[in-house]
């Protein structure tokens, strides 16, 4: 099965392309690129076996996982839709994401997104054991600790992504941004709906914790080490401990633009 369009690892794709330039140039990678990349005929493909060989121990053994992932990722069209906006937002968003092969084969923010991916679609079908069970290793491997039954919408980028706990009923929608730290969690013993939903377009600085119920709004950013505690305005800019509102984005998407900068904050 070919990946339609530039995500393709036909010998004459982009990613192929990259890829063998660089094995050229680190002969010392050279296996290691063929066995991640070179080898495999699409994205989901090798995808699964970078997820694998990252997620692997004693009892959860490579090859099982691998058949795991590739199950999910050859069979949901939707998913491999989201792979491939994720990617994308690493790339064009993350000034350290070289290409899109360095964000598939080295970048732990969309490894642990991916295999997210995976374990929700795991825990909708019931396999909840299995869906928790990979839960804990992308939280001991990655650093970030994402329930699989939040619901996470597409061209997410989770910007280093050490530190971040997303809850249970929390909810993101698509373009979202989170830097590192991040916390979308409840407030107390509560049990239901109980974690934040996140609109479409937001950008969440560094260290931002959010908690309970609680809706931000499309196109809002925070500013780093801010306390959330209420409802946050669509694309307002709020700080603080707790944070409150003080201003608004000129731009429909700060996520996309990644402008943490104080021009904003003079609108």
């Amino acid at each position: 099965m070919k990946v339609r369009n530039r995500f393709g690892f036909d010998r004459s794709s982009t990613v192929a392309t990259i890829t063998m330039l660089q094995a050229d140039k680190e002969p010392i990678l050279s296996s290691f690129l063929y066995a991640s990349i070179l080898a495999h005929d699409c994205l989901e493909q090798a995808l699964g076996f970078v997820l694998a060989n990252r997620l692997q121990n004693p009892t959860l053994l490579a090859t099982q996982l691998m058949d795991i992932f590739s199950d999910v990722f050859m069979n949901d069209k939707d998913i491999q839709r989201s792979v491939r906006l994720d990617v994308q937002a690493f790339k064009d968003r993350d000034p350290a994401c070289l290409s899109y092969s360095s964000a598939l084969l080295y970048l732990k923010g969309y490894h642990s997104l991916q295999s997210y991916r995976v374990a929700h679609a795991l825990w909708k079908q019931g396999r909840k054991v299995l869906a928790f069970a990979l839960q804990s290793r992308i939280s001991e491997v990655f650093g970030i600790d994402i329930h699989p039954a939040a619901i996470i919408g597409d061209g997410i980028l989770l910007d280093h992504g050490t530190g971040v706990v997303i809850g249970e009923t929390a909810v993101l929608g698509n373009r979202v941004s989170l830097m590192h730290g991040v916390t979308l969690g409840g407030t107390g013993k509560e049990i239901g709906d109980r974690h934040p939903k996140v609109g479409d377009g937001a950008l969440i600085g560094a260290c931002v914790t959010i908690l309970g119920n609680i809706k931000i709004g499309e196109g809002a950013m925070i500013a780093a080490s801010s306390l959330i505690l209420k409802e946050v305005p669509p694309h307002s800019i709020v700080a603080g401990t707790p944070a409150k509102v003080i201003g608004y984005v000129d731009e429909q998407d700060p996520s996309l633009t990644m402008n943490h900068g104080k021009s904003q904050l003079e609108h």
